[in-house]
């Protein structure tokens, strides 16, 4: 059996050498939300993970409790997005490492209260200040009001859209 290649338009416009058209993944929102996410891990591992030795999950962490003080575990889980095992397996991960420790909760004994250790504590501080650098050279391509509209629209696309008056400040 013969292979066929699908036709081609004599319309087509003209490419660079080695670029292809992206057809039909052209309106697909995950492979453009996938494209984007390459280039921010990698941007993400040279400027924190490799630097700190952080993973995505450590980071996101580490500023949530530098953000809201000692925290109960089930509110870090359902914002971050993990289930409470992942979580509890972050959590004793960086436990290990002494960047933070779990505290009874006094107005519920029955929970926990996730708590920056010192030593994360003054990790976090560095990491945010390195996350200010890091992210004014991803931003550099939009203007303040294109950032805001595409932290307001990942953030409906996430269903989070309660957070969002948080983060582009309004």
């Amino acid at each position: 059996m013969k292979d066929s290649a699908p036709a081609v338009s004599g319309d087509a416009p003209p490419r660079a050498e080695g670029t292809l058209d992206f057809g039909a993944l052209r309106d697909v929102l995950g492979f453009h939300i996938t494209l984007a996410n390459i280039a921010t891990v990698a941007v993400f591992e040279r400027h924190l993970g490799q630097p700190f030795g952080l993973r995505k999950a450590e980071f996101s962490l580490l500023m949530l409790l530098l953000a809201n003080g000692a925290t109960p575990a089930k509110h870090l889980a359902r914002t971050l997005r993990l289930s409470a095992p992942n979580l509890t397996m972050l959590i004793d991960r960086m436990q290990a490492k002494h960047w933070l420790r779990r505290e009874r909760n006094p107005a519920d004994r029955r929970s926990q209260l996730i708590v920056l250790s010192p030593e994360g504590l003054a990790l976090a501080r560095r990491a945010q200040a390195t996350a200010r650098t890091m992210e004014h050279g991803l931003m550099r391509r939009l203007s303040s009001a294109e950032r805001a509209m595409l932290i307001e629209l990942l953030s409906k696309l996430a269903g989070h859209r309660e957070a969002v008056g948080d983060i582009t400040g309004s």
